[in-house]
């Protein structure tokens, strides 16, 4: 009887071998957490192609919008963790969930595998073109003659979290108005149904050189090199919203540690090269890779940053 148990271990552990040695042997479905046409989307839809001609097999977008990211996440949870689905977490589904929800739906550190990071996605705060304000400084101004006047759209928990800080920092009151992703906040926005938002997205640059839009300050550590005119928002006067936006590969919990190093190892070499690069950088999207590990011990950093970020912006658990 033992005998025939070890043989079947034995021959079990072959047969794991041999699939992990053939990975990935068909197409890969890679969930997005966001509708097309956000930052996020557009990135995805950069770095998938390039992912799919080192893997050898096709990685398919599949865009699963709605509560926050969190629709997407059950997905990719609740998939076997073989490495054939997987999904392009941001700091919306991956952060501001555990720290907005009484009962998160899940925790970050337990329910994924980490793979690799992808980058930084560059977050902008903007206003329609006929808004009576150019600068950070002026939209306060107006912001405070006119108190809940100013209809501020947040297409995930990251805007909504940079709103409530700066509403924290500034004093000022503005009402918020939720959106299912960037893309139709984007709309209302240029379309003058919204005074303001921040929203990640290289159409508004488009936009803004148009005069649709005016951008006020970007949520990332230095200038745009597409957008050199627009202020960082340390530049514009408020330091103190902390938060920025990044993007990263994740798998369910318990992924064979073969397919995640294989994974990561053909993620960075596709962000290094130069024409994803360049295609990136239209996407106002900074490519960045790393380890499993890195990205483990940056979530654990985050969490923890955003957790302080949103006591002390008065953001409620719902």
């Amino acid at each position: 009887m033992m005998f025939r148990l070890l043989v079947a271990i034995v021959l079990a552990a072959i047969h794991c071998a041999a699939a992990l040695a053939q990975y990935p042997a068909k197409a890969i479905r890679l969930v997005l957490p966001f509708p097309p046409g956000g930052g996020v989307d557009g990135a995805a839809r950069v770095i998938a192609p390039a992912l799919s001609q080192a893997l050898g097999h096709p990685v398919l977008i599949e865009n699963r919008p709605g509560a926050d990211g969190a629709l997407a996440a059950d997905v990719v949870i609740k998939s076997p963790p073989d490495g054939y689905t997987l999904y392009f977490g941001s700091n919306t589904s991956m952060l501001g969930i555990p720290v907005t929800r009484k009962v998160p739906p899940y925790d970050p550190r337990e329910a994924f595998t980490p793979i690799s990071m992808a980058g930084r996605i560059t977050i902008l705060l903007a206003v329609p073109g006929s808004f009576p304000a150019a600068t950070l400084a002026e939209f306060v101004q107006y912001a405070r003659a006119n108190p809940g006047k100013i209809s501020f759209g947040a297409g995930n928990v990251t805007s909504l979290l940079a709103a409530s800080q700066m509403m924290k920092t500034s004093g000022i009151r503005m009402e918020i108005i939720p959106y299912k992703g960037d893309g139709p906040t984007s709309i209302d926005l240029v379309a003058g149904r919204l005074q303001g938002g921040f929203l990640a997205g290289a159409s508004l640059v488009g936009h803004a050189k148009e005069g649709r839009v005016k951008l006020l300050a970007t949520l990332t550590q230095r200038r745009l090199p597409g957008a050199p005119e627009v202020p960082t928002i340390a530049e514009a006067g408020m330091p103190g919203i902390s938060i920025f936006g990044w993007m990263a590969l994740f798998g369910p919990a318990k992924m064979p540690r073969e397919v995640v190093e294989r994974l990561a190892r053909d993620m960075a070499a596709v962000l290094q090269r130069p024409e994803l690069r360049q295609s990136l950088a239209v996407q106002l999207f900074e490519p960045q890779a790393s380890t499993p590990d890195e990205l483990a011990r940056f979530l654990l950093s985050q969490l923890e940053l955003w957790e302080g970020a949103a006591r002390d912006a008065g953001v409620p658990r719902e």
